[in-house]
């Protein structure tokens, strides 16, 4: 039998890896996993007498786990318009009789799905998504690293600013990465389960003897730990949204990150900046009619996914709420949620994708000494505008020193092409007092008021602290 498995979202954007958990005919093995977990627990408290619990077996546990969704999806439509009962029947048809009574007892249907899809999501994390995260992270690492001290101009508001470092501007991203990582899976670990019953209140589970056939825990506790999750502390037909709604909060954050990633990248490769370029495979074609062009392909869907990924989250801030003990208007849109995940490999695919020698396609990306020193020094003569006017301040300038490099300095500079430096020298020659504060700035200063490539601040001593920590990280 072929296996649609086709993954939520544009068909376009299909990564393998989360095809076991989120793959449409393998929507219900999360639900599955619980209802085994039902049967075991049923037969662990004795409510299932021991010979026929015997008849379930390691072969038919996995039967019950490879039920297709378009198998259930044909009994809901031609018998029972129920997903989970439709589910049931094509369980009960797997296993002996014995144990057909017993498949789904005493649970309501979110005891199946809720928990079901938490357990897809915490394997989808810690299996696929993580691993993958910790492989841009080192990527970035090592470039971050590479590039601690490469000269940069820093930019605010599009504007040329301050010096910094490439593996400065690197590690904020890099940075910002570790900080979801961190928090995404302490949300991850956070994921609650519940069973708990048609109204939350464990009706039956108490009233027919369950709890009191369990021992010093709950029937809840006992099947949740088999799925290795804690009860929530309360629930209703289904589970509180917040828990899960945090996890996909976070998940969708760091689509973000990467997403500003793309954002810097696709500028800095604009042809008047020009600072990096993308890999450019042979036979790889930028544009269908101007063939000079090599177009930030991959850091448009950087950015794209992000653009995608905000609009998925609204659907779950739309099912924070639902009437009572539950209604069925989020049960469609839930279907949707693995998107966030969907969207977020994608990217994280295209970062890591391998070339033939196995570099990762991030660390391959170039970075052009060529145009970052063009750039840099367009600016130089006037980007030290800050540290000269504190320096006026300092040393006895009684005028506004801001003011002076505003109004004076910095037109005189951008009109000669001279240094503030050497504007402000001139300027001193002509008026006594400033004369006097000029003298009175200590050498070294001066020396570096003259050279902008050595105002940096931290940035390369920032750059290695966030590698070193995010390496220490991962590892």
């Amino acid at each position: 039998m072929t296996l649609n498995l086709a993954l939520p979202g544009n068909p376009r954007y299909q990564p393998s890896q989360l095809v076991p958990y989120f793959g449409y005919d393998r929507l219900y093995s999360g639900l599955a996993r619980v209802e085994i977990a039902n049967l075991e627990t049923l037969g662990e408290i004795g409510v299932i007498p021991p010979e026929h619990f015997a008849l379930l077996t390691p072969e038919l546990k996995q039967a019950l786990l490879d039920i297709t969704t378009t198998e259930v999806d044909e009994e809901e439509r031609k018998v029972t318009h129920h997903d989970v009962r439709a589910w049931v029947h094509c369980a009960q048809r797997r296993l002996p009789q014995e144990l057909h009574k017993w498949m789904h007892v005493p649970l309501t249907s979110y005891d199946g799905l809720d928990p079901g899809r938490i357990v897809q999501y915490v394997a989808a994390w810690r299996e696929a998504v993580r691993p993958a995260l910790h492989e841009v992270i080192g990527a970035m690492s090592e470039l971050v690293y590479e590039h601690a001290e490469t000269l940069q101009i820093g930019r605010t508001h599009g504007q040329h600013a301050l010096p910094v470092t490439v593996g400065f501007w690197l590690a904020g991203i890099l940075s910002r990465l570790v900080w979801c990582d961190k928090e995404t899976d302490r949300a991850a670990n956070a994921l609650v389960g519940k069973i708990s019953g048609a109204v939350g209140a464990s009706n039956a589970i108490v009233g027919l003897g369950f709890d009191k056939r369990s021992g010093l825990r709950t029937y809840e506790e006992r099947v949740l730990a088999k799925l290795g999750l804690q009860p929530a502390p309360y629930s209703t037909q289904i589970l509180p949204p917040e828990p899960l709604s945090h996890f996909l909060y976070l998940c969708t954050t760091t689509t973000a990150v990467l997403g500003q990633l793309g954002r810097d990248c696709r500028h800095l490769m604009r042809s008047e900046i020009g600072e990096l370029a993308e890999p450019f495979k042979k036979g790889q074609v930028g544009s269908s009619t101007m063939a000079h062009k090599r177009n930030p392909l991959n850091f448009e869907g950087l950015e794209a996914a992000w653009f995608k990924t905000k609009n998925e989250f609204g659907k779950v801030l739309d099912t924070q709420i639902s009437e009572h003990q539950r209604d069925l208007t989020a049960s469609a849109v839930m279907r949707d949620f693995p998107a966030i995940l969907v969207n977020l490999m994608s990217q994280l695919n295209t970062l890591r994708r391998k070339d033939e020698d196995g570099r990762a396609w991030i660390a391959r990306v170039r970075i052009v000494p060529e145009a970052l020193k063009r750039n840099f020094e367009m600016s130089a003569h006037v980007i030290l505008a800050e540290p000269m006017y504190i320096a006026l301040q300092m040393y006895g300038y009684r005028g506004d020193g801001h003011e002076l490099v505003n109004h004076v300095l910095t037109p005189r500079a951008l009109a000669s092409g001279r240094t503030l430096m050497t504007e402000l020298q001139e300027l001193a020659v002509e008026e006594a007092e400033l004369s006097e504060v000029v003298g009175a700035i200590p050498p070294e200063l001066r020396e570096l008021l003259s050279h902008p490539e050595n105002y940096t601040g931290r940035a390369a001593e920032k750059a290695v602290s966030v590698a070193r920590a995010a390496v220490a990280h991962i590892h």
